[in-house]
């Protein structure tokens, strides 16, 4: 009965081998097998960052297999990117990996001592590069900054109030300036990016809610103004127009 017994047992012990092994097997025929490779990548929200920068902040490649993805730590990655705000990763077999992002918003861009950096409202640097981009956002000039990254905070009490205003618009109206000008600490001038461009008195930075309001409508009101517009002065209660000539 004793050997019946550990015959019993050994064949039980082995049967569970076997299904160790052939279970081990499946599952790294089906990790690896070519079906189920990253092949497509579906970002949901972005606007500003390419599928390259995607891929280099959550170090995902392309080919790698589906059931290696680790979605929560791709997720902690992109997290790390101050450029990403919120952040979901979701894989759909066979082969396309989700990613749904909201993105810090970009608001201006400065002059630094090694290229260009861009700012989010609270002047963060959320992204820096030698080339200047094409990105539809307004560039600040009259001032730049030195040996500053992303991450770093631009400390500039105009640079800040300039991007209290700019937060106040709304992006459509962002993507139709081109430049911020500091002509002097209490005197604003901008530029539209259109192909004659219009100066934009701000004068002081004042009255900020207005003068973003007028800023929105008179950029509006550009694109259909049969007259062409020299500067608009919003320093006033009633906004001036200066008609070119």
């Amino acid at each position: 009965m004793a050997k019946i017994r550990r015959r019993r047992r050994f064949g039980r012990l082995f049967r569970g081998i076997i299904f160790l092994v052939v279970s081990a097997a499946v599952l790294g025929f089906f990790v690896y097998m070519p079906f189920f490779t990253l092949s497509e990548l579906k970002l949901v929200g972005v606007k500003y960052l390419t599928q390259e920068d995607i891929l280099k902040s959550g170090n995902i490649y392309m080919g790698e297999p589906m059931f290696k993805l680790e979605t929560d730590v791709v997720q902690s990655r992109l997290l790390k990117d101050l450029r990403i705000e919120e952040v979901s990763v979701r894989r759909h077999l066979p082969h396309t990996l989700e990613i749904k992002i909201k993105e810090r918003r970009p608001l201006a861009t400065l002059n630094c001592n090694y290229g260009y950096i861009d700012l989010d409202r609270n002047g963060v640097i959320i992204d820096s590069y030698k080339s200047l981009k094409t990105m539809k956002i307004p560039m600040i000039t009259g001032v730049n900054v030195n040996d500053l990254y992303i991450g770093d905070t631009v400390e500039d009490e105009l640079v800040r109030q300039i991007l209290d205003f700019l937060q106040r618009l709304d992006e459509e109206t962002l993507n139709r300036l081109s430049e911020i000008a500091i002509v002097e600490a209490d005197y604003i001038v901008m530029y539209s990016a259109t192909e004659r461009p219009v100066q934009i008195r701000l004068g002081k930075l004042e009255r900020l809610d207005e003068k973003a309001r007028l800023t929105e409508d008179f950029l509006r009101d550009l694109e259909t103004n049969p007259h062409p517009v020299e500067y608009v002065d919003f320093n006033y209660t009633t906004p001036f127009i200066k008609l070119a000539q």
